[in-house]
């Protein structure tokens, strides 16, 4: 039996005709900011099987500010930095049914934040939850990678060496 061999002409095969030289490549966990809660330095999972992006976040209570709905919140650094909690505002954009991995939907808070990897940043939407118990306290799912990153989920801290 003779082993099968894939040799691919970029021009016989239009799904690989796309250039990913445009795109950031990050491992499948990277160090992140989020400038607008004060955040300079927070381990996320890059991860394309989630559609949503989400931050651990704490206290989540729901105000007024005028006539908009906002959230405070608290951010809690990783497990292994013993940092202050960050104490955060944004404005509420919804609440939306989310589908944790686990399978429970759970109605979670969603905003708008600046996301920041290695001198590029860019609007990202946000559910808040609770993700004590998961290894990376964020999370950034395929809308807010999609035309912006490539994840080599064999590598991790790639914009980090």
């Amino acid at each position: 039996m003779r082993p099968v061999v894939n040799t691919f002409d970029r021009h016989e095969h239009p799904m690989l005709t796309q250039d990913c030289e445009d795109l950031l490549l990050v491992g499948w966990k990277e160090w992140i900011a989020l400038p607008e809660f004060g955040v300079d330095r927070l381990h996320a999972k890059f991860d394309s099987g989630a559609t949503m992006s989400s931050l651990h976040a704490e206290r989540i209570e729901e105000f007024k500010r005028g006539s908009n709905s906002w959230v405070r919140f608290f951010v809690i650094g990783d497990h292994d930095r013993e940092e202050t909690p960050y104490h955060c505002n944004a404005r509420l954009i919804e609440y939306r049914n989310i589908r944790s991995s686990n399978g429970s939907i759970e109605s979670r808070p969603v905003i708008e934040t600046t996301l920041y990897i290695a001198g590029f940043q860019w609007p990202i939407e946000v559910t808040l939850s609770n993700r004590e118990t998961l290894e990376c306290r964020m999370l950034i799912g395929r809308s807010a990678l999609a035309g912006r990153c490539l994840v080599d989920c064999g590598r991790s801290d790639i914009l980090s060496k």
